[in-house]
């Protein structure tokens, strides 16, 4: 599709669809990104929250800074030691 820019290749997020939910009234970054599933995706945003925070800073008036405040990473499983792949039989 022609002039389709994508924000997010994870959940197929355009930059229209951004947009749109911040013109239909959404004004907290963490709510668009719930919304637009943003960072929800197998890379964990790390292709697509910049993107999406410079647009919604541009749109609303509010620094890029200000708008990722808060944000972390949070990992969908938790760290293991190496250890626990290493077979002791030299599989």
């Amino acid at each position: 599709m022609k002039g389709r820019i994508i924000i997010c290749r994870c959940n197929d997020v355009t930059l229209e669809d951004v947009e749109k939910a911040i013109d239909a009234g959404i004004d907290d970054f963490e709510l668009l990104r719930r919304y637009l599933r943003l960072g929800f995706g197998p890379c964990q945003g790390r292709s697509c929250l910049a993107i999406a925070a410079r647009v919604f800073a541009r749109k609303t008036g509010k620094k890029v800074d200000e708008v990722l405040s808060g944000w972390r990473v949070r990992p969908p499983i938790v760290p293991i030691n190496i250890s626990a792949f290493i077979s002791e039989g030299g599989d």
